[in-house]
């Protein structure tokens, strides 16, 4: 990834930004948009204009940060730069985003969705950012069980942990009629909320753990049904009071996204427990609560902590990790081991299928051969998808890998978005 170096800074670090643009239907990379970037506090002042390139992505491009150690400490002064973004390209009505979070040493990554212009239906779209979680003011967790009542009067109850390929977020308090429902990918809904709850500065093993109890939390959700038994039309709301922090348009984080699309199948559990246990969390600063400390976590990846160890710090040793076998949403499951050169048969066909079919959409991809047997084509565009897709190129189909691979294939093959 190229990284180009922006005006000469005003902060002491540096931080990377990396704009994706695509259309809101269909998953159609938009080639050739502008962009250009400035600080949210004075947005008429251009840092950086950059344009993206066939896969619908700018380079890298570095902007100042605040200190590192303001994100590494509680009560500090804001920890990131904040940048809007001004995106126009033909064809498209334009977006700007005001608030992008650059933190120092870890790349953002804002992907930015357009509408064709023939089917706006307003003005353009303006996304605001709110402040991160642990610099702004938000109202703490109601306190719940960590396992919930399930009815078991004879109706359907849900007899494994699913993998739900979107969730419904409902951006308001429950009873909110008047907030907005989104319809998120399951994975993308948990990396907005890691990237808004926890800082990506903090010690890998600490956004591991962290990661583990969001998604608990968000498949307990899932799998007690636990607002549509109340009578309402979503999964979960993006109330700090409620649930947890989602942020409709904001930037997410390169190692948070490698990260979650390495895990996204893990819950946790306890013994005799088939439920996936509702993980409340909170600073352990401004807020305790009987769960998870995110500062206190932070504080135990420092001194070497392992996830599942800074997990059971909190939870208790009878808190283990599961991993939901199935995954909603994608043409065949993992094959349970990884393609490269030299397997064959019918996994390395379909990958290839489907790798040709994102190739329509994402032309940087080259072709293969549709022959089931996995050869140095083969190996070079998987290792080209990786790059276009954020994850390490190795050439091989690992675990992350060929879900994303289904992921975007059912992305560019899908007509139309649920809605």
């Amino acid at each position: 990834m190229d990284v180009i170096n922006s005006a000469p800074p005003d902060g002491p670090d540096r931080g990377r930004l990396q704009i994706n643009v695509t259309a809101n239907v269909g998953l159609i990379p938009i080639q050739n948009a502008n962009i250009t970037i400035s600080y949210t506090g004075d947005p008429n002042n251009t840092l950086e204009t950059l344009t993206t390139d066939s896969s619908g992505q700018t380079d890298a491009v570095s902007l100042s940060a605040p200190p590192l150690e303001y994100s590494l400490t509680p009560n500090s002064p804001m920890p990131y730069s904040e940048y809007t973004l001004n995106v126009t390209a033909p064809g498209y009505e334009p977006v700007t985003v005001s608030g992008v979070e650059v933190l120092p040493d870890v790349t953002a990554l804002q992907n930015i969705e357009m509408i064709p212009t023939e089917t706006a239906e307003g003005d353009d779209e303006t996304i605001v950012i709110p402040d991160h979680t642990l610099y702004g003011d938000y109202p703490p967790k109601i306190p719940e069980d960590e396992i919930k009542p399930m009815d078991e009067s004879g109706e359907i109850v849900l007899s494994r942990v699913v993998i739900p390929e979107y969730i419904v977020v409902h951006d308001g308090v429950p009873n909110d009629s008047t907030a907005a429902n989104y319809y998120v990918r399951y994975t993308d809904y948990i990396k907005n909320v890691v990237s808004s709850e926890i800082y990506a500065t903090w010690p890998e093993s600490a956004i591991y753990a962290n990661t583990l109890a969001i998604m608990s939390f968000t498949l307990n959700r899932v799998y007690t049904e636990w607002y549509r038994n109340q009578g309402y039309n979503f999964t979960i709301t993006s109330s700090t009071a409620y649930d947890q922090k989602w942020i409709y348009g904001r930037n997410i984080y390169s190692n948070i996204d490698r990260l979650v699309d390495s895990i996204f199948a893990n819950f946790l559990s306890r013994p005799g427990v088939r439920q996936p246990i509702f993980t409340s969390y909170c600073d352990g600063r401004n807020v305790t609560c009987s769960g998870l400390s995110q500062w206190g976590s932070k504080y135990l990846g420092d001194e070497g902590y392992t996830p599942i160890e800074i997990i059971r710090y909190y939870y208790g040793n009878d808190m283990y990790i599961n991993t939901a076998t199935a995954v909603s949403g994608v043409p065949s499951s993992w094959p349970g081991y990884n393609l490269g050169i030299g397997a064959s048969g019918d996994k390395v066909l379909q990958m290839q299928q489907q790798l040709n079919r994102i190739s329509q959409n994402y032309p940087a991809i080259p072709r293969v051969a549709e022959d089931g047997i996995y050869g140095p084509s083969t190996a070079e565009a998987v290792r080209t998808f990786q790059g276009v897709f954020n994850l390490p190129q190795t050439g091989i189909v690992d675990y992350p890998t060929w879900y994303k691979i289904s992921e975007v294939y059912v992305g560019v093959s899908r007509i139309s978005e649920p809605g």
